[in-house]
């Protein structure tokens, strides 16, 4: 099987616990500079590590690059392929668009022709909650529309999955899109607010709280995503057979495509956050308190009955154990190497 951005904070996981149950795993990621490569090499290092000989293979590829993943593709032939490379970030989108342009549509773009013309029996790929966008009736569900983007990069994600939606039913292509809420844990990225505020905290310096620190989020620990992204990849993408075209299900369609909601559905308050994360690091945050960002939510909760439904997917991190994970992590392994 094939997974992309496999270098990255969720990728890598997801590969990890594949090659952990017997799979071979062919993972590609372009190893940009959007945060530290470093972290993205050790990521990789380690699957090299615990992989059981001829079960890994990682290639350093762009998805930009058409030629490259099309000769991929007619390589490896995968059955079943994992997208998850994408240009991340909101506040990233209103500096860099080009950015999100080229990895987020162009490159699925060569995701969708290499499935289709190589006879991939399934895509899994990544979609986010920023498509809510400007919905404000929570929690967050898969039947809401999502026709108001407040961000670029939701409008990437919005895109991506019409995109996987025609494939579907242009080819009868299998795909299932996840919508990640705020996916958090050890080996997480760096530009997140997780990393940025542990590191500011043990420095001393002051973090940046927006919205007066009334923000609310759906934090969703990394095991809890890695286990919907797997048990999704496994159940392949099925038509709706109730599916009504006079009033259609956003969630559903008479092509074999799926999309659901991948969260913790136990929304917290950021400063709750902040509270747990001094807790476990013996440090007192310094708040500097700001107004709300161009192109964020203020709130975001994840309705995951549809996916519970379809795999039986149920979060079973707490919030103050994903938490305490996260800072043990931070203090003795990246800290010591980064800080």
């Amino acid at each position: 099987m094939l997974v992309t951005g496999a270098a990255g904070f969720i990728g890598a996981a997801v590969c990890e616990r594949l090659l952990g149950r017997g799979e071979q795993v062919v993972g590609i990621d372009s190893l940009n500079s959007y945060y530290d490569p470093a972290l993205k090499q050790a990521r990789v290092a380690r699957l090299e590590a615990v992989a059981p000989s001829g079960a890994w293979a990682f290639e350093q590829l762009d998805l930009g690059d058409a030629g490259a993943i099309a000769e991929l593709f007619g390589r490896e032939r995968p059955r079943l392929v994992i997208h998850l490379a994408a240009q991340a970030g909101v506040r990233y989108s209103i500096e860099n668009p080009g950015a999100y342009l080229e990895s987020n549509l162009v490159g699925l773009g060569s995701i969708l022709e290499g499935c289709r013309h190589h006879g991939a029996e399934h895509l899994v790929y990544a979609s986010s909650s920023s498509v809510y966008g400007g919905n404000t009736k929570l929690p967050f569900s898969e039947r809401q529309p999502v026709n108001h983007p407040v961000s670029l990069y939701a409008a990437t994600k919005k895109a991506g999955e019409l995109m996987a939606h025609t494939y579907s039913h242009l080819y009868g292509l299998p795909a299932t899109g996840l919508r990640f809420f705020t996916v958090y844990g050890p080996w997480g990225r760096p530009d997140m607010a997780p990393m940025l505020f542990a590191k500011a905290i043990l420095a001393g310096e002051p973090i940046r709280v927006f919205n007066q620190g009334r923000m609310r989020r759906d934090f969703t620990y990394i095991d809890d995503i890695v286990s919907g992204v797997i048990a999704c990849a496994d159940k392949p993408a099925t038509p709706d057979p109730g599916f009504d075209t006079s009033a259609p299900d956003p969630a559903t369609s008479w092509a074999p495509h799926r999309l659901f909601n991948i969260g913790n559905s136990q929304p917290v308050e950021l400063l709750r956050f902040i509270e747990l994360l001094e807790q476990t690091l013996g440090r007192a945050a310094i708040k500097n308190f700001q107004p709300m960002q161009p192109g964020d939510l203020e709130a975001t909760a994840a309705d995951t009955s549809l996916l519970e439904a379809w795999v039986g997917f149920r979060p079973s991190t707490p919030i103050e154990v994903g938490v305490e994970r996260f800072a043990l992590w931070y203090l003795h392994t990246y800290a010591r190497a980064h800080c």
